[in-house]
């Protein structure tokens, strides 16, 4: 297979679904879905994915470029790795999701909606991670790193987002989301359907949703941008050096979510909110009939701001920073 995303894109299954270089072994398991393994020993094991969101390509085309050395027989493998194409469909359109945002429906969420492709997908995710984990020792370091990028601007234009988890994330872990350039980590509080939260729940994965810009079309983006990202993840796929982190991300904690309950939903902020803008105490940020959302700590900050999502979806978070954390939230 000479090009996955190129594959993946055309809706075809390749003439060969298997095959080996010098120093690893592919296997082609469906649209969008490409098992790697080396032929040495390892320990540890990685989902690699992007294109979760179909209009969201950067991270498509970096993840692409990163696997293709390896195809080529150029480069060696570290670890053993899944690497996803989420929603081909979409990226076939340049949609965000087709027909529902496939984000928040892992952890079987898929089955409160209409049967449908995007609920088939999701399905097929879930199934596909089970037995890539399940195929290793039970002694494998598990990471998931599922890179995105933003709808619109941020204050910080390359952060992580870090699903609810009871465990202490590993340090290893944490160095390498520095590492990749990454300028703030937002810490979720509670579970939800996104593809990393269904990792690290039940499975127990270190994982991390990756956000590295804005948003931009197959062939528009400058992938300059995203050099750190890129040279953390060929030393992850590779075994090459490290970059030293610029300095220590900056730390979020969700501290309440927006969610949109109905047609009345208003969103109070201007279309051109930042990510990570802040708010004062008392600040009205949302209403939905006799719903109402107000900054409850001394300073919140928003994340993910959408008044257009569908009804019961999130329409914004709200956050608060590790540092200001003991003095406006009960530990």
């Amino acid at each position: 297979m000479q090009d996955f995303l190129q594959q993946t894109l055309s809706g075809e299954a390749p003439r060969l679904r298997s095959g080996e270089t010098a120093h690893l072994r592919w296997q082609w398991l469906y649209h969008g879905l490409l098992l790697m393994e080396p032929k040495a020993p390892v320990n540890q094991a990685l989902v690699l994915s992007a294109g979760v969101h179909g209009n969201e390509t950067a991270p498509v085309e970096i993840l692409n470029q990163l696997i293709t050395p390896l195809l080529r027989g150029e480069k060696p493998l570290q670890q053993r790795m899944l690497v996803v194409l989420g929603n081909p469909s979409a990226l076939r359109a340049g949609k965000r999701y087709v027909t529902c945002d496939i984000n928040r429906l892992f952890g079987g969420r898929w089955q409160q909606i209409d049967d449908g492709d995007e609920a088939r997908r999701v399905l097929r995710l879930e199934q596909t991670l089970e037995n890539f984990w399940q195929r290793g020792a039970c002694d494998e370091t598990l990471w998931h790193l599922d890179m995105h990028t933003a709808l619109r601007g941020s204050y910080h234009p390359r952060f992580g987002v870090l699903p609810h988890n009871p465990r202490p994330w590993p340090d290893a872990f944490l160095h390498w989301l520095g590492a990749a350039g990454l300028e703030a980590l937002v810490f979720h509080r509670s579970p939800g359907g996104t593809f990393t939260h269904f990792s690290c729940e039940h499975f127990g994965a270190a994982s991390c949703t990756l956000e590295l810009g804005q948003a931009r079309p197959f062939g528009e983006n400058d992938l300059s941008q995203f050099s750190a990202a890129s040279q953390a993840l060929a030393a992850l796929l590779y075994g090459e050096t490290l970059p030293e982190p610029a300095g220590r991300p900056r730390r979020y904690r969700v501290c309440q979510q927006i969610t949109r309950l109905s047609e009345a939903f208003q969103l109070h902020m201007p279309d051109d909110t930042k990510n990570f803008t802040a708010f004062p105490q008392g600040a009205l940020l949302a209403e939905d009939g006799e719903t109402r959302y107000f900054v409850q700590q001394a300073r919140e900050y928003v994340l993910f701001p959408n008044p257009h999502v569908a009804l019961g979806l999130r329409a914004g978070l709200m956050l608060i920073e590790e540092s200001e954390q003991t003095q406006a939230l009960p530990l």
